[in-house]
């Protein structure tokens, strides 16, 4: 067919932001249990915002194919599940009367470089997010989120400008039967 309705989609795991996200999910499973009471709500909702963060880039990555705009709307979702979690890190610092790190501090800067490397995963970071000390490893994953949080943004702006270029499924059907009823014997 010369058309295709249905667009390459999922691949998810090949998107940094995706594998951003885990890393973020794997050190706040990790955070919350280390240092945060696993009776408390807090502790499952940092889990939760964590986990949604991630698993609605899989979902929208998936749903793709059919609808660019279920697409937009779950990474969107995802974006503001990780600005969730980054306030209760930015709580847990504030409660704790800790400092978060500011953006021009050495450490930052470190975490930047970390970042940059083209395999960063969760070994990279494992000594700050691991860190015996929970302000450490709160600003490691604050950073981790701030990352996370950037590439999404990136994304969702290039989903945009896709849709806007290249339209959705019910453009490409109505393209492709167009096709069809002109050359109906290919």
């Amino acid at each position: 067919m010369p058309h295709s309705i249905l667009p390459p989609h999922g691949g998810y795991q090949k998107l940094l932001s995706f594998r951003k996200s885990e890393i973020v999910y794997d050190a706040t499973v990790y955070f919350c249990g280390r240092f945060v009471d696993k009776r408390s709500r807090t502790h499952d909702q940092m889990i939760q915002a964590a986990r949604s963060g991630k698993q609605n880039i899989v979902e929208g990555s998936m749903a793709s194919g059919t609808s660019k705009e279920m697409e937009i709307k779950l990474t969107n979702v995802a974006r503001a599940s990780l600005e969730e979690l980054l306030t209760d890190y930015r709580d847990f610092l504030r409660q704790k009367n800790a400092p978060e790190w500011p953006r021009d501090s050495a450490e930052v800067r470190r975490l930047r470089e970390l970042n940059r490397l083209p395999d960063a995963d969760y070994e990279t970071f494992r000594p700050a997010i691991e860190h015996p000390d929970p302000t450490i490893s709160a600003n490691t994953i604050i950073g981790l989120i701030r990352v996370t949080s950037y590439l999404l943004d990136r994304q969702l702006q290039k989903l945009q400008e896709a849709f806007l270029r290249e339209g959705g499924l019910r453009e490409r059907m109505t393209k492709a039967r167009i096709e069809a009823r002109k050359n109906p014997g290919k």
